[in-house]
């Protein structure tokens, strides 16, 4: 079948996280592009934060859906962004509750696929039951599931080793990774079923799996994947954001201009990640030691109601115009495109990270305890050496702003040979991504295996 001359109906279910709703919408405009239909699941009053990112409205259509109450959630919370990460399985627990809904919605639209999350192991359940194919997609990358999800996992339980054949070398946790890794394993994630199970189940019962990126990175992760779980696992192409239709906003472009080319340094930890005090006060610390502009955006301390207080003593003082910390959302995109930015400091969210490598910013990598931020940063720095990691405590996983300061310097050192090193790799995987039809021809193959799938 052509997929040009075959367009498929595509319902999507994302988790219930911005972080994942935002990466399914790009490839939903992605598919939307070549005639492909889709149905996007989404809470209620989520909708119209999303509305402006719905390039192909004649093509993609959000599917409201309620989100059912569960005891111990805030009256109105939708998504993970509403609510503290200890309160997130509640919102998996209420993900479950919508099963019935999910059900009515498929068997009105008929949709030819299902792409489902991590969350919704019982998508495939329901799929099967009607002739609709399930797809389980995830916005983390393979390695990940390969390193912490794989088969071999369920017998070869300690961390600290990759499971048998896993093919990278460069991919190694410190003990407190270790200790988190494990703590996740047994975290039970809403209406008794443990995280590893929503994430297991899913994958064994799905028709097919798919990440976001490309074979020419990830390659090697998805035939490990493909022996490891006996069945097609697809690769999406790396998403890269379409460019841009609005401009930068006045007061930083103005703020920007001022400071010379690749001068700035700009850091940000997502939407939803929050540092614990001591270390929200030695990363700013860091970025003071650097003496460089910068322009960190970042959401304050548990303990603070807002960034100005919980800035360190004299801090706004000393940097003066030359540093702004900032807690509002911010135009990311825009703000490493612009020429006088030239050092990223990033918490290894895969979306940030495809920003970046398509950027000329140079990366500094400090990944958070989560999801798939520890093995993105190993992958960019060992495999990919397109960054340089901020060293911290192998035990307590503490950073100062010393090894802040220190990661900055040397990928910003043009005469440091490891940021020569890193400068150079960074060109070559930007060159390639966004090399002519690139991402073009990966969408398209990716389109011709899921109609494979049918």
């Amino acid at each position: 079948m052509d997929p040009a001359t075959f367009p498929l109906h595509i319902a999507m279910y994302p988790w219930f996280a911005m972080g994942h709703l935002t990466p399914f919408l790009h490839l939903a405009n992605k598919l939307a592009k070549r005639g492909h239909k889709i149905s996007f699941i989404i809470p209620t009053k989520t909708q119209p934060k999303l509305h402006h990112l719905n390039l192909h409205p004649s093509l993609i259509t959000f599917v409201p859906v309620t989100v059912p109450h569960v005891y111990g959630l805030p009256n109105d919370a939708e998504t993970t962004s509403d609510v503290p990460s200890s309160l997130f399985p509640l919102l998996a627990t209420a993900m479950d509750l919508t099963k019935n809904d999910i059900k009515l919605i498929l068997l009105q639209l008929k949709p030819h696929i299902v792409f489902f999350d991590f969350s919704t192991y019982w998508i495939p359940s329901l799929t099967s039951k009607y002739g609709i194919k399930s797809f389980q997609y995830w916005i983390i990358s393979p390695a990940t599931i390969a390193y912490m999800a794989s088969p071999l996992r369920e017998r070869e339980v300690d961390m600290k080793k990759p499971p048998s054949g896993f093919p990278d070398s460069f991919i190694k946790l410190h003990p407190h990774e270790v200790r988190f890794f494990d703590a996740a394993r047994r975290l039970e994630f809403g209406n008794g079923v443990l995280l590893y199970d929503r994430i297991s189940t899913g994958a064994r019962l799905s028709d097919a799996i798919g990440f976001k990126g490309c074979k020419e990175i990830e390659g090697s992760y998805v035939d490990y994947l493909e022996t490891q779980l006996g069945k097609t696992v697809l690769l999406s192409g790396p998403l890269i954001p379409e460019p841009c239709a609005s401009t930068l906003d006045e007061k930083w472009a103005k703020w920007l201009d001022k400071f010379k080319r690749g001068s700035v340094i700009y850091c940000a930890f997502g939407s939803e990640n929050t540092l614990q005090k001591n270390q929200f006060e030695e990363l700013l610390l860091g970025l003071e030691l650097t003496r460089t502009p910068f322009l960190a955006a970042l959401k304050p301390p548990k303990e603070f109601d807002s960034i100005e207080e919980a800035l360190p003593k004299g801090f706004k003082e000393r940097v003066k115009e030359r540093g702004i910390v900032y807690g509002g959302w911010v135009q990311q995109q825009l703000i490493l495109a612009h020429p006088s930015v030239g050092c990223f400091i990033t918490h290894c969210g895969g979306a940030s990270l495809t920003e970046a490598l398509v950027s000329q910013c140079q990366l500094v990598l400090l990944p958070r305890l989560g999801s798939d931020f520890i093995i993105n940063a190993r992958n960019m720095a060992g495999k990919l050496k397109v960054g340089v990691e901020v060293e911290k405590g192998e035990e307590d996983g503490l950073f100062t702003k010393e090894s802040v300061c220190e990661a900055v310097r040397i990928v910003m050192d043009d005469e440091s040979e490891i940021g020569k090193e890193v400068r150079a790799n960074h060109t070559k995987v930007r060159n390639l991504l966004l090399g002519n039809n690139f991402e073009s021809s990966c969408v398209d193959n990716f389109c011709h295996n899921l109609l494979n799938l049918l």
